[in-house]
């Protein structure tokens, strides 16, 4: 441990340092051109009324880039707040030194509060999406459609609460006596099952499979086949019937291939005339008889469609496993911002392996 004075380019001798081991973060800087996101956030944020005084706001693309930050390590906006001033890898990446301030916490709310109140996520994300495009990574070879849990904090409700959020009452109108206690309710959320696969027992026999309760919401995606970009995401509560939602601007019609890759949840009459009528391709799974065995060319049939449609689970749990996906922010409109950005910072880092992939080659 050090006992003088720090010397004048210490700073710069550590960072050069978190360089030559390959700081992540100043790749994703060098790839993404987070100017071209400042048109979008400053019309988000509108024009201030500087005749009030106060000290002058964060650029809010600084700020866009801590809400990036806290997507990539599933933090809290206080948790971004404090690693931000404590990481000097963090510091670069967000274009500050040891010296400047950091946004806190609230100012980070309200910065994600006007994005979504002026709709700017899909703004966002449609900018990123041509950003990647333009680099040379178009989407094409066809896309692969599913979708996801992502749990949220589970609500302790009575019956009649239940009841009255199921008929789509909202937290003041059920609570109304109890405002700090609606705010932290979120009505928009729901409880569905999931069913895990059933495994072979010690006797090689399936089991039956196990039912998981879960609550929040769920994200959809479409990636394109050759690059495994996400080009467009939706998000439901966690009840909402997957199938139903392709008809709802899953489909990208700028993709060059007419395929389309989904597992049987998709495939449904509606579905099928659906995507003939916009002159795409259908390969969605069929669905196994009830009471019969599936029939063995159309078991292979599925095999076949299977090895691909398997590329759309990479970033579901790139997205879990890494980044750390869950919902905190209360209601659906938070809920989908969340997932947005989640989607945004995926791209960024598909984008980063993308390019290290293009110079290897």
């Amino acid at each position: 441990m050090s006992s003088g004075q720090p010397g004048f380019w210490d700073v710069q001798e550590r960072l050069r340092e978190l360089s030559a081991q390959g700081d992540p973060l100043e790749k994703l800087s060098a790839t993404v051109d987070f100017e071209l996101f400042r048109a979008e956030l400053t019309a988000a944020l509108g024009a201030r009324d500087r005749s009030k005084g106060g000290r002058p706001s964060f650029d809010p693309v600084l700020k866009f880039r801590m809400l990036v930050l806290q997507a990539l390590h599933g933090l809290s906006l206080a948790q971004t707040e404090y690693l931000v001033a404590d990481r000097l890898s963090w510091m670069r990446f967000c274009r500050l030194g040891p010296g400047d301030a950091v946004p806190d916490a609230n100012t980070l709310w309200d910065f994600r509060e006007a994005l979504i109140a002026s709709d700017a996520m899909e703004r966002l994300f449609t900018r990123l999406d041509d950003a990647i495009t333009c680099a040379g990574y178009l989407p094409m070879a066809g896309q692969i459609v599913d979708a996801t849990l992502v749990s949220a904090p589970r609500q302790r409700n009575n019956d009649e609460e239940k009841a009255r959020i199921k008929q789509g009452e909202k937290a003041a109108e059920i609570w109304p006596e109890k405002p700090a206690k609606a705010r932290q309710k979120d009505t928009d959320a729901r409880w569905t099952v999931k069913f895990s696969k059933a495994r072979p027992g010690p006797d090689g026999k399936p089991q039956i499979d196990i039912a998981i309760p879960t609550y929040g919401y769920k994200s959809h995606i479409s990636i394109d086949r050759r690059h495994g970009v996400i080009r467009h995401g939706l998000t439901t509560d966690a009840a909402a019937h997957d199938g139903a939602r392709l008809r709802e601007g899953m489909i990208d019609p700028k993709n060059t291939a007419s395929d389309v890759w989904a597992d049987t949840a998709y495939r449904s009459a509606e579905n099928e005339r659906y995507l003939e009528g916009i002159g795409k391709v259908s390969r969605i799974h069929r669905r196994k008889p009830a009471g019969r065995a599936l029939a063995r060319h159309i078991a292979r049939g599925n095999a076949t469609k299977s090895a691909i449609r398997a590329h759309v689970e990479h970033p579901f749990a790139y997205q879990k496993r890494v980044m750390g996906l869950v919902i905190r922010p209360i209601g659906l409109a938070r809920a989908h911002a969340a997932i947005t950005l989640a989607n945004m910072a995926y791209n960024m880092k598909r984008w980063c392996w993308l390019d290290r992939q293009r110079a290897a080659a």
